[in-house]
C-alpha cells in the first residue's frame, strides 16, 4: 500500500498541520491524520461511479483504411 502525505493539509479534528497522508484501501481512497489518526473516506457511491463508468464507455473505434 503506497501513502503520500498531502502538502500543507490540516487536520479536521486535532488542527496539526502536515500530517495528512493519503491511501487507497479497497479501491477507496481514504485520508488519516497520523497525529490524532482521524479517518475519512471516500464516498461509496463515489467508487461505484468511477468502476462503472470507466468500464461502460466507449471513446471511438479505430478502423484503419
Amino acid at each position: 500500500m503506497r501513502k503520500r502525505f498531502i502538502a500543507g493539509a490540516t487536520c479536521p479534528e486535532c488542527k496539526a498541520q502536515d500530517s495528512m497522508m493519503l491511501y487507497v484501501e479497497n479501491e477507496r481512497e481514504m485520508v488519516r491524520c497520523v497525529e490524532c489518526d482521524f479517518l475519512m473516506k471516500e464516498p461509496q457511491e463515489a467508487v461505484h461511479e468511477k468502476t462503472g463508468t470507466q468500464q461502460d464507455q466507449v471513446i471511438g473505434i479505430f478502423k484503419p483504411e
